[in-house]
């Protein structure tokens, strides 16, 4: 008699690609809430408040890249985890999930200004409204994922100890 054999497929890692791209959302209203040109808690100075202001542009893009490099650090240190069965797999999902993310985040606080702020004339130009003038920002959050992943691993490898070498040459000549 013979058994079928039934070959086991991987599951794909789909909570490493939801979870960051849902974090895209409370993100994206982190941004506008921070944000020069937004509600513009962290600095509250009311030159800053309006879009208006040529210099409330690039503050307002750091923020959001702030914002998405800790997103990708911390979304890092979960994919350095030992405990993954398949650690490639969840990487490029959460790589995927980044880019999600940001893209979400970005559309998010677009959508936040649209809704909670005043209207804003932008005829003028277009980056009087709440927007984002850099768009490479947008990849800072798989980037510092990449790179803090590649730095936890670096660091876990330095740390440990080698293992102890029992067919090395020197043993061997040693004995004879």
């Amino acid at each position: 008699m013979t058994k079928a054999i039934r070959r086991i497929r991987p599951r794909l890692p789909w909570a490493m690609l939801v979870i960051p791209a849902a974090a895209g959302v409370p993100l994206g209203i982190l941004w506008w809430l921070l944000a020069p040109g937004g509600l513009n808690l962290v600095t509250r100075d009311p030159a800053f408040g309006s879009g208006t202001n040529p210099n409330v542009w690039l503050p307002r893009d750091l923020t959001l890249a702030g914002l998405l490099v800790l997103a990708g650090c911390l979304l890092a240190v979960v994919l350095a985890d030992r405990k993954r069965a398949d650690p490639q797999a969840d990487l490029v999902a959460g790589l995927a999930g980044a880019l999600c993310g940001a893209a979400l985040a970005w559309q998010t606080g677009l959508l936040a200004a649209q809704l909670w702020a005043p209207a804003v004339d932008a005829s003028a130009n277009a980056s009087i409204a709440f927007s984002l003038r850099a768009w490479p920002v947008l990849l800072l959050w798989p980037a510092a994922t990449a790179v803090s992943v590649f730095v936890l691993e670096l660091l876990d490898l330095m740390s440990r100890k080698p293992a102890a070498d029992h067919g090395s040459r020197r043993t061997q000549w040693q004995g004879q």
